[in-house]
């Protein structure tokens, strides 16, 4: 697949979830940019250098350092809502093309630059901040019935990510669950939990969480 764009957020008030900020406004940037992986969440950090979260209870940390959205996603949505959707409308760090991200298995691993490998962990859950985001007249429930979530990723080795650099699929686990199938199943088709949550790809806690829900 194709790096179109890599997205670096500015911090703007986040009216819609009561916090002093959010992150969710991300602009392309020009050039390398460091991914490393940012730690346990609690304080903010995400894996691109210069990037960051506004809510540090629900985002960032090791299992949601990146994320992922695809061009052909923003088509899909582009012609379902009749508006034009640039690269990282959805907030996401890397927007991608030739390959549909959704379907990326949970423990997906792709390799990119400068020794760069990322993992899938699972997949966007839509929120607050989103949907005021995005201001679309029941936008979480065409978000859901849609199902084109886009992953998150861990970096499990370091490196670098720029526009024009491709992203190489290495490995793919034999389980058969998707991200968008995460997301479903975290979303509330709740014949698919058992299934998403015995995998043993999941990030730490997520299976009792998917349960939960």
């Amino acid at each position: 697949m194709k790096i179109l764009s890599v997205n670096v957020g500015r911090p703007r008030e986040n009216p819609w979830k009561g916090l002093a900020a959010t992150y969710i406004d991300k602009r392309p940037v020009e050039g390398p940019v460091r991914v490393t992986s940012p730690g346990p969440k609690g304080d903010g950090s995400v894996g691109l250098e210069g990037d960051r979260v506004g809510d540090v209870e629900n985002h960032g940390g090791t299992d949601q350092a990146v994320y992922v959205y695809g061009n052909e996603d923003y088509a899909h949505f582009g012609a379902l809502l009749g508006r034009e959707f640039g690269p990282g409308a959805f907030g996401e760090n890397l927007t991608v093309a030739g390959y549909d991200v959704n379907a990326a298995l949970i423990g997906e691993r792709w390799a990119g630059p400068g020794g760069l490998v990322l993992q899938v962990t699972g997949a966007r859950i839509p929120c607050g901040t989103f949907r005021g985001w995005i201001d679309e007249r029941g936008w979480l429930k065409t978000f859901t019935r849609e199902a084109r979530p886009g992953p998150y990723m861990r970096v499990v080795e370091p490196g670098h990510v720029e526009a024009g650099a491709d992203l190489e699929v290495v490995h793919r686990p034999d389980h058969g669950v998707t991200a968008a199938m995460f997301f479903r199943a975290a979303m509330g088709e709740r014949e698919l939990v058992e299934d998403v949550a015995s995998i043993p790809d999941l990030a730490p806690g997520d299976a009792a969480w998917l349960r939960g829900r």
